[in-house]
């Protein structure tokens, strides 16, 4: 028990410190492996690579499409046009709400949550700086834009924490939408009310917008030509409405949402092969980070008092949600990563959550369900997309976490709770 302890601890304090996750979870596995008295050598390369290695051969193809979908959304300015004219329709007082449906709008359609940064960012900026609206919520309204419902609860979202239970559960990406909605509802407006608190409160103190250190260069400046805003949604369209309409496979979806950018900007076609390119690189990156942190949950599932910890898991609560739920959310957080979190839980307890679906008569889709909500509520400091964020803004954790924690943690785990009771109760 001490091995897991020690590994998952120096796994979360140097991920926190911004040491890479791909080196750091070996390590970390490693020593696992040394406190448990298994064999470090034989550890690394069968359970290690054994868990990394079936999560890439699970998932590439989705992280692949994913982020070349993305990149072409931003280098042809199709994911720009659709912010832009989000945040004109909804007006420049309303700073915060027009970066929050932007954000979320974009990450609905399929484009990863690091391309809906940089390509919302500019737009943001602007508007924070229109609206007289400190720079220092900007991190909290990305977060909930981008990083909360739709990127779990919302039913139908490509995202990848919406597509993983699939494989565990045998569901869809509408999974239990009743229980998709209220959640949703529940992140997106309880986040979005303490947000417009915390202006309020900021404005009233006369903390107001700040320029940034940082200039943005020509290519990000607001001002710049971006295509026609309802052919740049066409493609958003296309992935969403064929993946839960017409339920083609997510593969299949991505590809032809790739098609459609491709012949919608052929103007642009010389931008395709780096934008393939780049992506495909990026896609390699975020899915060895992911696959590290399922490898180190792989050999944390092979020592002995992993059995003591599962045990304790499906026994803290007679609902098994519970179970998961938590088990999901504490991965999550230690890993830095929701879908890394959720392929450590679901990797090593998916069958057993699986089989207490049948035999507790709860619907395998509220599992799907809890279990990428659950995933969502974790945007803990060392989480890589929040590092992320943060590195573009210029801002630092002292000045936005706080707000980050309440709209990207807090609301989310009361999204939980009350998923869990409504499914306790029979709603799907």
């Amino acid at each position: 028990m001490l091995s897991i302890v020690v590994g998952l601890v120096l796994l979360m304090a140097l991920a926190y410190l911004g040491w890479s996750i791909i080196w750091v979870a070996p390590i970390a596995a490693g020593v696992v492996a040394l406190m448990s008295g298994l064999n470090v050598y034989d550890t690394y390369t069968g359970t290690y690579m054994s868990g990394l290695v079936g999560f890439v051969k699970s998932w590439f193809p989705i992280f692949l499409l994913g982020a070349i979908f993305g990149k072409l959304m931003e280098e042809t300015g199709a994911a720009k046009a659709v912010a832009k004219k989000v945040t004109q329709l909804i007006g420049k007082k309303r700073a915060i709400l027009g970066v929050l449906i932007a954000s979320a709008l974009l990450t609905y359609g399929g484009v990863s949550l690091f391309v809906v940064v940089f390509a919302v960012y500019p737009i943001a900026l602007e508007l924070f700086r229109e609206a007289n609206v400190t720079r220092k919520l900007l991190v909290p309204t990305f977060a909930l834009g981008a990083f909360t419902f739709t990127m779990t609860s919302i039913p139908g979202t490509p995202q990848i924490q919406n597509l993983i239970p699939m494989e565990y559960y045998h569901t869809t990406p509408t999974a239990a939408p009743v229980i998709g909605i209220v959640t949703t509802l529940i992140m997106a407006v309880g986040g979005y009310c303490w947000l417009a608190y915390r202006e309020k409160r900021f404005s009233a103190k006369g903390d107001r917008f700040t320029e940034p250190d940082k200039v943005l260069t020509t290519e990000q400046k607001v001002e710049e030509k971006v295509p026609n805003w309802i052919l740049s949604l066409v493609p958003l369209l296309v992935v969403v409405v064929l993946l839960n309409i017409v339920k083609l496979e997510p593969i299949y979806a991505l590809i032809l949402g790739v098609v459609s950018i491709m012949l919608i900007n052929i103007k642009d076609y010389k931008k395709f092969v780096f934008s393939v390119n780049d992506g495909a690189k990026g896609s390699v990156l975020a899915i060895l980070n992911t696959s590290a942190a399922v490898g180190f949950g792989a050999v944390i599932a092979v020592v002995p008092a992993f059995e003591s910890i599962t045990a304790w898991l499906l026994n803290v609560s007679d609902n098994p949600l519970v179970a998961q739920s938590l088990a999901i959310q504490i991965m999550a957080i230690i890993t830095g990563s929701a879908s890394g979190g959720m392929g450590i839980a679901l990797g090593t307890l998916g069958e057993t959550f699986y089989s207490l679906s049948q035999s507790t008569g709860i619907s395998p889709e509220v599992f799907h369900r809890m279990a990428s909500v659950a995933s969502g509520a974790s945007i803990f400091p060392n989480n890589g997309a929040l590092l992320t964020l943060i590195a573009v803004t210029g801002l630092s954790h002292r000045e936005t976490y706080k707000d980050v924690f309440v709209v990207a943690v807090l609301v989310p785990t009361i999204a939980v709770i009350v998923g869990i009771i409504l499914g306790g109760m029979g709603l799907v």
